[in-house]
């Protein structure tokens, strides 16, 4: 299946140490070579790269890995086809608007016989469950919410929708619309909440470290939620199944 990263801070971050070493999951350290992206949120704008070709060795992930993009709400994937042609148009995040702001959603898993009627104007480019499952998403909270909810409200929807579709199969997926950074777990994701005192990491899958000392001030907050942990030498802390997490400003909110 798929892989998933997210990155939610109280401070514009790049996510260059994290990406490295995702990247190399798509199709060297592990076997998702078809195709991958990444959204990065600055203030209301936002900043989105797709690619179908492995990720690797993709030239636009080689330009990610370089230039220090800064954001307090990514979300990257990594592809494993299970449905959808391997283009463009099916790579993820994808992006919707609502209310004014955009939505990105990235889906890890394989929904079967989920194809529920959209009526509004949300309709799927691609030919993925996942897209189809993000438009749906997307028409129900619309539905659910006359103008923009908070975090709070817009949480308790997502938890009771995230069960109807999660019923169908696979469902981990990471969702923002640039205030906050939502992630579900069917089967595996995992979460880290870094601040002060900051301390090194080491990549699993590059041999590539940091210490984040170096590049953090004390009011520093960065959440990272990700399918496989990324490092060798911190603790990361795993869902349990059926589990949302919300995260702002670099912590996870409670509830």
């Amino acid at each position: 299946m798929c892989q998933l990263l997210g990155m939610n801070c109280n401070v514009p971050t790049d996510v260059q140490f994290s990406f490295t070493g995702f990247a190399q999951r798509g199709g060297r350290t592990d076997h998702h070579a078809d195709g991958w992206g990444i959204a990065f949120f600055e203030d209301r704008g936002l900043r989105h790269f797709v690619d179908h070709q492995p990720a690797c060795d993709s030239p636009v992930a080689g330009l990610i890995r370089r230039y220090p993009i800064k954001s307090r709400n990514v979300i990257a994937h990594i592809r494993k086809a299970t449905q959808g042609a391997v283009n463009l148009q099916n790579c993820h995040p994808f992006v919707r608007e609502l209310w004014g702001r955009y939505w990105v959603f990235a889906h890890n898993g394989d929904l079967k016989d989920f194809r529920p009627r959209l009526h509004g104007h949300f309709r799927p480019v691609g030919g993925t469950d996942s897209e189809h499952a993000f438009c749906w998403l997307m028409q129900e909270l619309a539905k659910s919410h006359a103008g923009v909810p908070s975090v709070p409200e817009l949480t308790l929807t997502l938890r009771e929708l995230a069960p109807r579709i999660a019923r169908h199969g696979t469902f981990n997926f990471m969702l923002s619309n640039g205030q906050a950074l939502w992630a579900h777990a069917s089967t595996h994701l995992w979460s880290i909440e870094r601040r002060h005192p900051f301390t090194e990491a080491r990549l699993a899958d590059e041999d590539l470290s940091i210490d984040f000392a170096q590049h953090t001030t004390p009011s520093d907050r960065v959440a990272v939620v990700v399918t496989t942990p990324l490092t060798t030498n911190e603790t990361w802390q795993p869902f349990a199944a059926g589990e949302l997490r919300v995260f702002q400003d670099g912590c996870r909110l409670g509830g």
